[in-house]
């Protein structure tokens, strides 16, 4: 019984076994590096197509995988989807975004079971590679401790959920309002996927994601749900009935009478757009006319500005651990004091219905 902490300390020492997939030399190469630059990464694998990513996912069993989308005999999205089905491992995509197709391609991947998404470096400077492989590093740690599970492609919005009455419910709800981050995209999917068209409030998503890739997020869910889905822009305001995505690379503020500004974040801010800044400015200008969901994800963006908003008298929920890809955001926020209520992932859209329907308890 005394060797079993040893066993642990040497098993936590060991560094994350990865997998690259591309059918690019150069570019595994370069993963390569940039990846065991670090001693916590040892790529114990590389695969030229997604046939073969497939066959090494099941032997050699890896922490993680990198994965181009672009990839033949198999692509990646269909390699994604026979890994996820059969041996499930965090699968972090890596791809150019430099037009709509390759942007949506990559938020398909994210629906098939991949758990983040990478744009490929832009090649120049050095110390730009640097600050990428760096991020790189980042991403895939995180992504190499998710808890992933079988993941068979299918059709996220079945049937109706039932309406849950809640004990508390507002007088009256102008704005729902998620945040989301890693394993983000299914989450969401499963929540607006179940809001019906006539679904009164107006719905503001902010979800981490890399520069580029959040016009296909938008197109995607666009698709999938029954609400329209647009990008957020500054001076707008947010649409009754509609669903706004934050964009990339900038805070959106929501103030007086649901008017967007998007402006940029503080030097210091680490995720851009930043949860937190939207969840307070929404405490400030909605009040207790909001609701407020936190969904899976890496760190502690929006804890903060959840409590805000449960501190202005908004309703305030929290995915739990057992439906979160990465129980990091909600948990910080229950710490916080921030969650009203704690939920199944599938139990979170029932309660919003529960939330705006018009008769009372």
């Amino acid at each position: 019984m005394a060797a079993a902490p040893d066993s642990a300390a040497k098993a936590a020492r060991e560094p994350a076994s990865l997998l690259l997939v591309d059918d690019s030399p150069v570019q595994r190469r370069f993963l390569r590096a940039a990846l065991e630059a670090s001693p916590e990464f040892c790529v114990v694998g590389e695969a030229r197509n997604g046939r073969e990513a497939v066959a090494m996912v099941e032997r050699l069993r890896p922490s993680a995988v990198l994965m181009d989308l672009d990839l033949p005999v198999m692509t990646g999205i269909e390699a994604i989807e026979c890994i996820m089905a059969g041996r499930p491992t965090p699968i972090v995509v890596y791809s150019a975004f430099v037009d709509g197709e390759n942007s949506t391609n990559a938020i398909e991947a994210l629906a098939a079971g991949a758990v983040d998404v990478v744009a490929k470096p832009q090649w120049g400077q050095s110390d730009a590679l640097d600050a990428y492989a760096e991020d790189l590093r980042r991403r895939v740690r995180v992504a190499s401790r998710v808890r992933v599970i079988t993941h068979p492609r299918g059709r996220l919005r079945t049937t109706a959920p039932a309406v849950i009455t809640p004990a508390r419910r507002p007088s009256e709800v102008a704005l729902l309002a998620i945040g989301a981050s890693t394993g983000g995209p299914q989450a969401l999917a499963t929540v607006l996927g179940a809001l019906p068209a006539d679904f009164a409030p107006a719905v503001l998503v902010v979800q981490h994601m890399a520069e580029g890739f959040v016009p296909g997020l938008v197109s995607w869910l666009d698709q999938l749900c029954a609400l329209p889905v647009v990008h957020g822009e500054t001076g707008r305001r947010l649409a009754p009935g509609t669903v706004t995505v934050a964009p990339s690379g900038l805070n959106l503020l929501v103030r007086d009478h649901l008017r967007v500004v998007c402006e940029p974040a503080p030097e210091r801010q680490f995720h851009v757009p930043g949860i937190d800044a939207s969840f307070e400015s929404i405490a400030e200008s909605v009040g207790a006319a909001a609701i407020g969901v936190l969904l899976t994800g890496m760190g502690r963006d929006g804890a903060a500005g959840l409590k805000a908003m449960r501190d202005r008298g908004a309703v305030t929920i929290g995915q739990d651990e057992a439906t979160s890809a990465v129980y990091g955001m909600p948990a910080a926020a229950f710490a916080a004091g921030a969650v009203e209520h704690q939920l199944p992932l599938p139990e979170i859209a029932p309660l919003l219905l529960g939330l705006v329907a018009e008769e009372g308890p």
